[in-house]
């Protein structure tokens, strides 16, 4: 499971903050992103590898856990998706909304959806551009706060 979060800082949680819902993975593996954009830098990003060996585990609840889990200290968005589609450029976009099975904002209900024709579906497509408004909020209250901060 690959889930990523911005507005957490750089700083990666512990391994223990994801033994979660009963579970705990097998191998855990935080990636502060690297040649992060201005925008994202001043929130952090981190990439979060979790992985579990029994490949029987239902892991929707697991996976609403740590998107709550992710988000809960700190403003911030956070998203599960499959591997291989993180690119700073379609972050939360139509053209990977379909790769994107789990998403989550400060304040709001995790959402997560394993049915892969939903995931293709106009209505997930729709929550995902939801996901994405409220990361774009994020990330224009970051830039008003770093002019802010540079002008006083």
């Amino acid at each position: 499971m690959n889930v990523f979060v911005i507005g957490s800082g750089n700083t990666p949680l512990p391994k223990e903050a994801f033994q979660l819902a009963g579970m705990v993975p097998d191998a855990f593996l935080p990636y502060p992103l690297l040649e992060q954009p201005e925008a994202i830098e001043r929130l952090g990003l981190v990439s979060y590898d979790l992985d579990f060996d029994d490949d029987s585990l239902d892991l929707r609840e697991y996976t609403r856990a740590v998107l709550r889990r992710v988000c809960a200290d700190t403003r911030a968005v956070a998203w599960a998706a499959f591997e291989g589609t993180f690119h700073y450029d379609e972050l939360l976009t139509d053209q990977v909304a379909h790769q994107v099975y789990g998403y989550c904002a400060t304040g709001a209900e995790p959402m997560v959806e394993w049915d892969t024709a939903a995931l293709r579906g106009e209505e997930w497509r729709h929550r995902i551009a939801e996901a994405r408004a409220a990361l774009d909020a994020l990330l224009s209250a970051s830039e008003i706060r770093g002019r802010k901060s540079r002008t006083d």
